[in-house]
Parts: C-alpha cells; sequence; structure tokens
C-alpha cells in the first residue's frame, strides 16, 4: 500500500482532516490525530508507515506480538506502527476505522455534536 492509499482511506472518515506538513503529517478528527506520519523518524522513511490507535492496549498487545503491527517508536498504551509495504486495503480500513471511532468517541459531546455524522454499520 502507498501513503496516496492510505491517505484516501483516511480522507472518507466524516469530518477527517489532514494536518502537516511539520514534525507529524497527521490525519485528525477534532482536532485529535488518529493516525500520523512521523518525519523524525530514522529508521524509516515518511511514507513507510503510520501509527494508528486500537480500541485498547490488549488489542495493541495482541498484533504486536503477532507481527501483524510493530510498537510505535513515541507512542504508548493502545498505539500500534503499521508498515505500508505490508498492508492490504481491506486491514488499513479496519484499523483506520477503529483508529478514527476510538479517538471520535473520546472526544467531548461537544465536538461530537460539531462533526458530520457517521455512518451506522
Amino acid at each position: 500500500m502507498t501513503r496516496s492509499e492510505f491517505d484516501m482511506l483516511c480522507a472518507v472518515q466524516p469530518g477527517a482532516i489532514l494536518s502537516g506538513p511539520g514534525e507529524l503529517d497527521a490525519w485528525k478528527i477534532g482536532g485529535k490525530m488518529f493516525t500520523c506520519f512521523g518525519h523524525t523518524d530514522t529508521r524509516a522513511t515518511n511514507d513507510d508507515h503510520t501509527v494508528v490507535r486500537c480500541a485498547d492496549t490488549e488489542m495493541a498487545r495482541m498484533l504486536i506480538e503477532t507481527g501483524a503491527a510493530g510498537k510505535p517508536a513515541y507512542f504508548r498504551g493502545a498505539w500500534v506502527r503499521l508498515d505500508l509495504a505490508s498492508l492490504n486495503v481491506t486491514e488499513a480500513a479496519h484499523r483506520i476505522a477503529v483508529s478514527y471511532t476510538t479517538i471520535r468517541a473520546g472526544l467531548t459531546k461537544k465536538a461530537q455534536a460539531a462533526l458530520p455524522a457517521c455512518e451506522e454499520t
């Protein structure tokens, strides 16, 4: 998967905004990041990987332990690193949706009300 393909999957999330360039290129909802590409990680270039939020730390741990995701350099808890080269569209769309939904649910009620409605799945 390319960075451009990943960005297209992020862009379809209601109210998602791409911020950057800067230290981080991040997709945000209500001002809160749900995925990012870091410019300062010396292990890989900006377009090689992304970091997304899982629903909980147990899921993040399981993904890391099974090799489906990596441990991100500067994030803790329920965040995981995804290598774009080994990511397929279905898995990417799922990881983006989980990250987006988790971050959106953590916004204040006022911030949530100001966002476009989400489609029910």
